[in-house]
C-alpha cells in the first residue's frame, strides 16, 4: 500500500493504471511516463539485494576464488534491463501501440534473459548452501528427470519457438492487453522460455546437457529464421490480427495495421540482429576455449618433455657412480 501511494502521488493517475494510455503532447510526456508498479519493483529489487548478499556471502567464504565481477554485472544489466522493459515508457504505451509491445518481448527474451543467465545463479546458489543443503535439496532438483527433459536443448529451443508463435497467433496476445493477470502471466511466460532457451548457450550454470561449442553456434542459426518467418508472417498479415488495437480509441500515432507491420519489422529485423550477435560472441567464445586448451595442451607437453629430458640425464648420469666398482673388480681379478 505504502508502495502503491508513493507511486500514485509521483505519477499521473493514467501512466500508474497500466493499460490505460496517456495522449503523449510531446516527446517529454513519453519520456515521463514511467509506471511504477509495486509488483514489477518489488521482485527487481528482491533479486538484485539476494544476488548481492549472496556474492558478498560467496566472496568472504573464497576471498582466493571470489565471484567474477563479469557475472555480478551481467546480473545486474539484466535487471535495469527487466526494469526498462517493465516500468518505462515502453510498459506505458504497450497496450497502445503493438510495435511498442513488441520491443518488450524482444527486451524480455532476448536482452534481459541471456543477461541474467550469464549472472550463472545457480552456481552461486550452490557455491552459498552447505554441503547438506547441496546434497539433499538442491542437486536432486538440478538431477531430476524433469529438469533434464526441460533443459534438453531441443526441448529449450522447441518451447522458446512454440511459445513465441502460439502466443502470437492465439487468443493469448490479445487477452493480455485487456487483463492485467494475463499479461503478467504473458510476461513471466516469455522470460521463463527465454532463460531456458539461452541457458545451454550460455552454459554458465550445471546442466545435464552441456553443448560443445560448434552445437551452440548451430542452435543461435537455427533459432533466427523461426524470428523472421514469425516477424514476417506479423508484417504480411493483410489485417489488424488483434481486436483490443481496433477497438482502442487513439487518436495519435499509426494506424493499427501500420503500427502492426512496424511490429512484425522490429520482431524479424531486430531478432535477427540480435541472433547475429550472439552467434558472433558465441564464435569468440569458441575461439578463446581453443587458445586456452591450446595453452594448457602446450603446457603440458613442457612438462612431460622436462620429466623426459630429467629421465635422460639421470640415466646418462648412472654409469659413473655404478659401473666403476665393477670395473675395479674385473681389473682386481686380472
Amino acid at each position: 500500500m505504502g508502495l502503491a501511494a508513493l507511486a500514485l502521488g509521483l505519477f499521473p493517475a493514467p501512466v500508474v493504471a497500466h493499460g490505460v494510455t496517456p495522449e503523449p503532447g510531446s516527446l517529454l510526456d513519453v519520456a515521463l511516463a514511467w509506471s511504477i508498479e509495486a509488483h514489477v519493483v518489488l521482485p527487481l529489487a528482491i533479486a538484485l539485494l539476494a544476488y548481492r548478499w549472496a556474492v558478498r556471502r560467496v566472496n568472504a567464504a573464497h576471498p582466493s576464488n571470489p565471484v567474477p565481477p563479469f557475472r555480478v554485472w551481467c546480473w545486474y544489466g539484466g535487471l535495469l534491463v527487466l526494469f526498462v522493459a517493465l516500468a518505462s515508457p515502453i510498459a506505458t504505451y504497450d497496450t497502445s501501440l503493438f510495435s511498442v509491445h513488441m520491443v518488450q518481448h524482444l527486451l524480455l527474451t532476448m536482452v534481459a534473459a541471456p543477461l541474467l543467465a550469464l549472472g550463472a545463479p545457480i552456481t552461486l546458489l550452490l557455491r552459498l548452501s552447505s554441503a547438506g543443503t547441496r546434497r539433499r535439496v538442491i542437486l536432486p532438483i538440478l538431477h531430476s528427470r524433469l529438469l533434464k527433459v526441460v533443459s534438453f536443448p531441443v526441448v529449450t529451443w522447441v518451447l522458446f519457438a512454440g511459445v513465441m508463435w502460439a502466443s502470437h497467433f492465439s487468443g493469448l496476445y490479445d487477452a493480455s492487453l485487456d487483463s492485467e493477470p494475463v499479461h503478467i502471466l504473458e510476461h513471466a511466460l516469455y522470460l521463463g522460455v527465454g532463460l531456458l532457451f539461452w541457458w545451454p548457450v550460455v552454459g554458465a550454470d550445471p546442466s545435464a546437457w552441456r553443448l560443445p561449442h560448434p552445437a551452440r553456434i548451430g542452435y543461435l542459426f537455427l533459432g533466427m529464421p523461426q524470428s523472421s518467418f514469425l516477424g514476417l508472417a506479423i508484417y504480411s498479415a493483410p489485417s489488424v490480427l488483434y481486436p483490443h488495437y481496433l477497438t482502442l480509441d487513439r487518436s495519435w500515432g499509426p494506424t493499427p495495421l501500420a503500427d502492426q507491420q512496424l511490429a512484425g519489422g522490429i520482431m524479424w529485423v531486430g531478432g535477427d540482429l540480435i541472433f547475429l550477435i550472439a552467434m558472433l560472441l558465441a564464435i569468440a567464445v569458441w575461439l578463446r576455449a581453443e587458445e586456452a586448451e591450446g595453452r594448457r595442451s602446450d603446457a603440458r607437453l613442457d612438462r612431460d618433455a622436462e620429466r623426459a629430458a630429467r629421465a635422460h640425464t639421470a640415466v646418462l648420469e648412472a654409469p659413473s657412480s655404478t659401473v666403476a666398482p665393477d670395473t675395479a673388480g674385473a681389473s682386481n681379478d686380472r
